[in-house]
């Protein structure tokens, strides 16, 4: 009963990404937040201009609304005389339906975050096509397609030992088969 859930939502996540223009919004819902980052965050034991980037991630998160898997930090520094001229910290956060840029200016210790929520059907997309899900449902898809993939074999050895019930289910198999090429070769640009 749970592979057949599974098979549900493929299916119907491959109508909503087949057909997006109905399904998504035509403009996602994006919010912007800012806040102070402490000095501390931004350095580390070893370099003053160089932060510690588990640190500051788990202060974003538990400051704000952040979620999803953070990217590496993209750092630039000017130095002069030891001292900071210039600093800008950025860095995305991803996951199904969602997309954060964090853009934290060194200097001011100023962080400027924008929220990017794309919906529950672009999330189930997203889901659908294994994007920014982790590790776990990518595994999770393969091997709901492998069980699949060992139904149908399973139903086709079910058949060889039936010959009247073969030979229909092979002519069926041929026309959906030569039906898919058929619109593949034509109507494909």
């Amino acid at each position: 009963m749970a592979l057949l859930f599974v098979v549900l939502f493929f299916s119907l996540t491959g109508i909503t990404l087949n057909r997006t223009e109905l399904f998504e919004r035509s403009e996602p819902m994006r919010t912007q937040q800012t806040l102070q980052v402490p000095a501390k965050l931004l350095a580390n034991k070893t370099s003053p201009y160089q932060p510690d980037a588990d640190a500051l991630y788990l202060f974003l998160e538990q400051q704000t609304s952040l979620r999803g898997t953070p990217s590496p930090l993209d750092i630039y520094t000017e130095i002069e005389d030891e001292a900071l001229l210039v600093g800008e910290i950025t860095f995305d956060y991803k996951s199904p339906g969602y997309n954060a840029t964090v853009f934290i200016d060194m200097v001011t210790q100023h962080a400027e975050i924008e929220i990017t929520d794309y919906g529950v059907i672009a999330l189930l997309n997203d889901l659908h096509k294994g994007r920014n899900s982790g590790e776990v449902w990518k595994w999770f898809i393969d091997i709901t397609a492998l069980l699949m993939v060992f139904f149908v074999l399973t139903g086709v050895c079910l058949l060889l030992p039936k010959k009247k019930t073969l030979r229909t289910a092979l002519k069926w198999t041929a026309f959906g088969s030569l039906l898919c090429l058929l619109i593949y070769f034509t109507a494909v640009p």
